[in-house]
């Protein structure tokens, strides 16, 4: 249970009742379905067939509906013209963190695992739990509505030649800025908030996901490497953010 001593705690958090979800998804029979539920659940919702569609509606609504953005995406991988993950890397590389649940047939370990790696929020397989898929739904979008709630810090943070600026949602590593996921964010904050302290897995998941979190463990990791890779010299050998083997992680 999330501390009522957590900086993170907000109990009175709403899901936005005008979310937008898009769903990515060809088959046409299995898209209606979602769609239908989700709209008797209060969501608008918006289709697309294929990845190239998909894009195509992500850009048009940022150039032309700037203040009719995208909450959620429900991302088929196996899509016509550009798959899934290469729509979901795209968005990443373009600096989009719209969450993102990733809803295909590929059931295997190594399918959910690069899902996650290259920027998914959520991995479900097929066939799926409609109940489950609007619950998973609600939960990101619980997440999106507390990031944009996010108590921050007065104070500037300093480690060593790290320097985070909470009120900024900035942070400087040897002179220069990096970007980092909202996710990333919360996390750094955190390690630089209690500095030494020993983090198990579900501690994080608990203070940066929330309590409503329903993926896996394996998260935790895959969001510590990418902040690894721009924090660290070498994140092979890391300096700031350790791992206390049979314990979790430590910053400093």
């Amino acid at each position: 249970m999330l501390s009522l001593e957590s900086p993170y705690c907000n109990a009175t958090e709403r899901i936005p009742t005008n979310s937008r979800i898009l769903v990515v998804e060809d088959e046409e029979l299995i898209r209606s379905m979602i769609v239908l539920n989700l709209t008797e659940e209060g969501y608008e919702v918006i289709e697309a067939e294929s990845g190239k569609e998909a894009l195509n509606i992500l850009e048009n609504r940022a150039q032309n509906n700037p203040d009719e953005r995208i909450d959620l995406i429900i991302l088929d991988l196996m899509l016509p013209e550009v798959n899934g993950l290469d729509v979901c890397r795209f968005l990443r590389y373009q600096g989009n963190h719209v969450p993102i649940l990733i809803l295909s047939a590929k059931a295997g370990e190594t399918d959910r695992v690069l899902g996650l790696e290259i920027g998914a929020d959520d991995y479900m397989t097929k066939p799926f739990s409609m109940k489950e898929l609007i619950a998973r739904c609600r939960a990101l979008l619980r997440r999106v509505a507390l990031n944009c709630n996010y108590p921050t810090f007065p104070t500037v943070r300093q480690y060593k030649d790290i320097t985070l600026f909470p009120d900024e949602c900035r942070v400087i590593v040897r002179g220069k800025e990096v970007n980092l996921s909202p996710k990333e964010f919360r996390l750094l904050e955190l390690f630089m908030t209690y500095p030494k302290r020993v983090w198990e897995r579900e501690q994080l998941i608990q203070q940066v996901w929330g309590p409503d979190f329903v993926g896996e463990a394996k998260t935790v990791d895959v969001h510590i490497r990418w902040l690894r890779e721009k924090l660290e010299v070498d994140p092979s050998n890391p300096e700031y953010i350790v791992t206390v083997r049979g314990f979790g992680y430590r910053f400093g």
